[in-house]
This record gives C-alpha cells, structure tokens and sequence, in this order.
C-alpha cells in the first residue's frame, strides 16, 4: 500500500494460448511491465491488488493443463508481489466443456480459493485480504471497500458449449449467484461496493446491447466482430450478462440496480476487446446508470485474440478520505497509442462515500 492510497490493477481476456502461438506473451508481458516498465517506454506503475476478470486461456476448444502449465509459468514472472495479490474469476474461455467437471481447469491452474495449491502456486493464507465464498462466487473487504467477484459458468440449458461453438453461449450465472450477491449489496449499505464479473451488464459499455457483439454481411447476414458468430448459441446475447438462474435476457442485475439506485459503486468487467476511444452502440468503456453505479470495461491483454484487440487495461486510486477514484487506463502496446496511461479516457468517479481505511461494522 502507497500511504493513503488504494491502488487496484484490474485486467483481464489475456488470452494466454492464443498469443503464445504468435510468440507474445499477453500475460507475463503485461506484468513485468507494472513492475519494471515497458520496453517501449511505458512506466512502472503501483498496484496492491489486481482484480482478474477472467479469460486467461485462449482456446476455442476446451482449455487443456498444457496451457494451464503456460498460465501458471507467466504468473510467476512477478518479483515484488504475490500470486496470491491477483484475485480472479473465470471467463467464458475459462469454462470447461459441458461433459467435464464444471470449470475444473480454471479452478486447478487460477484456482482463487487455494483448492489445488500444488499446480496453481495458490496459498489463500497469504491473500492479502482474505476471501469468503466459493470459486464460483466470492467476497473480500479492503477497508471500507467491499469486492464482490462472480465467475462465468456454463449454463445447463445449453446442449452445445465449449468446444463445439468456442466461447458459447453468452454470460451465464447461477440463481444462486444472484441470491448471494442481492444479499451481499443489501447486507452492506455502508460499503463502497465493487461487483465484478466477466461481461458487463446489458446497455452499460461498448457493445453490451442486443446482436451488438456481431455484425451483418452486405448481403444481410450476421457474421462475427467482436465476437464470433455460433448461430446455434445464443449470439443475440454475445456481448452482455444474458443468462440468470437460466433465464435468457433476465433483466436480474439490471433491474435491482434500477430498483436500488446507488447501491453499487463500480461493475468491473471485459469480454469485448476493442479500442478505448471506440464507442459503438453510442456507449464508451466507461458509463454510468442507475443513480451513480460506474460500469468499466477493463479488457484486454491479448494482441491476437479477436479481430479489433487492444492491448490495455485499467488503473484505480483510492485516496483516503476522498469520495472519487481516479480511473486511468494503460496501453501495453505501441502499436495503437504510446506504451503507458493514455490520458484522453482517464476519469474521476463518484463514489457513494469516501474512502477509509477503516472498515464500518458489519
């Protein structure tokens, strides 16, 4: 910790085995430059934690222990934190197929709850701040901040899924994910409250509405762009949370939100891999709904997964005693904008109470 500073790092969609192949490696890359600077001439920067939203494996296919073995093996590039300052969730290409054990790669090779300490490297005595719940769903408080993190799963009315149509069907949690996290909101009204999960919201960022994660042919027909076209998935939904408890386009976190403006400060999430200045849909990688809740779009390490991929990711300061966070984002390529914080987007958001160091009751 930086004195009266709160410094978060939150990235995510590194797509590990898909730039390996092209000889980047997205992940380790991307740490070592937080640490010791770029080597085109982006700085070091400060971060205690790092949020992960997920997609660390770059299959199209199910992940496989190779390219968990290659996950693990960038993560230990870190020389002045731990494993265990990341914490993660897992993405659609985290998912294991649908005959498999569910999410049996991401929990053995990412592995947030230190289930499987001898291939992931994961001790949960060591997290900085300690986490209660589940793989699938979890919480930790860092002061008076409370972090709520939910993985993408498959969802079990689908026939067809990893493997067979990529990264399908669109984002998935459980009811009983949504339970918990309603119940998590309600339970810590005095909180700064930081949701994350993999996709974003629907209508929140940059094409997070209906079929806005695709795009149609001259001759009429949906083909992918941000995201691949399965027609047998559900592409109307490839780009936002669309299954709660099994339910198709539910409305759940969106409708709560409306229901209880402010209740939540910052969503934090990815998916859609695309430039910072890109707004299609009319909306940016950074919106704010719902009587003050902050949605951000902290994608992508990966070059080369995805047609329009921007090597980046997002910067959160928490000051003491201070009711904004300043949101900054940096460029881990060149080739776009200069290697470091691209100043055009940065922002300072509104929280619903300053933030302290000392945790409220409760």
């Amino acid at each position: 910790m930086a004195g009266d500073t709160f410094n978060v790092w939150a990235f995510g969609d590194a797509h590990v085995g898909t730039d390996s192949k092209r000889g980047r490696h997205s992940l380790a890359t991307a740490l070592q430059t937080s640490e010791q600077g770029g080597d085109m001439g982006g700085p070091p920067f400060a971060w205690d934690i790092a949020i992960d939203i997920g997609d660390m494996s770059g299959g199209q296919e199910v992940p496989d222990d190779e390219e968990g073995r290659e996950v693990v093996r960038q993560l230990a590039v870190m020389e002045r934190h731990r494993r265990e300052d990341i914490y993660s969730i897992c993405g659609n290409h985290d998912r294991s197929g649908l005959d498999e054990p569910q999410a049996w790669w991401w929990r053995k090779w990412v592995d947030p709850t230190g289930e499987h300490t001898d291939f992931s490297g994961v001790d949960a005595a060591k997290r900085p701040y300690a986490i209660k719940g589940t793989w699938e769903r979890y919480a930790f408080k860092a002061g008076n901040v409370l972090f709520l993190l939910m993985s993408d799963i498959n969802e079990p009315s689908q026939t067809i899924g990893r493997g067979d149509l990529g990264g399908n069907p669109a984002g998935v949690v459980s009811a009983e994910t949504f339970a918990w996290w309603q119940d998590m909101v309600a339970a810590h009204p005095q909180h700064i409250i930081i949701s994350a999960h993999h996709y974003m919201l629907k209508e929140t960022t940059v094409a997070s509405g209906d079929w806005e994660g695709l795009r149609k042919s001259d001759d009429g027909q949906w083909q992918s762009h941000y995201h691949g076209y399965k027609d047998r998935g559900t592409p109307i939904g490839a780009s936002y949370l669309y299954f709660v408890g099994g339910r198709p386009d539910s409305g759940a976190f969106e409708n709560y939100l409306s229901e209880h403006p402010g209740s939540v400060d910052l969503w934090l999430g990815g998916h859609t891999h695309t430039h910072p200045d890109d707004t299609f849909g009319g909306k940016s990688h950074i919106e704010t709904k719902w009587g003050g809740t902050h949605f951000i779009n902290v994608a992508c390490l990966s070059r080369y997964h995805g047609p329009a991929n921007v090597p980046k990711s997002r910067l959160f300061s928490f000051e003491e005693g201070s009711d904004e966070v300043q949101v900054r984002c940096y460029m881990h390529s060149d080739e776009f904008l200069p290697e470091g914080c691209y100043g055009a987007v940065e922002r300072k958001l509104r929280l619903t109470r300053p933030f302290s160091w000392t945790a409220p009751e409760g």
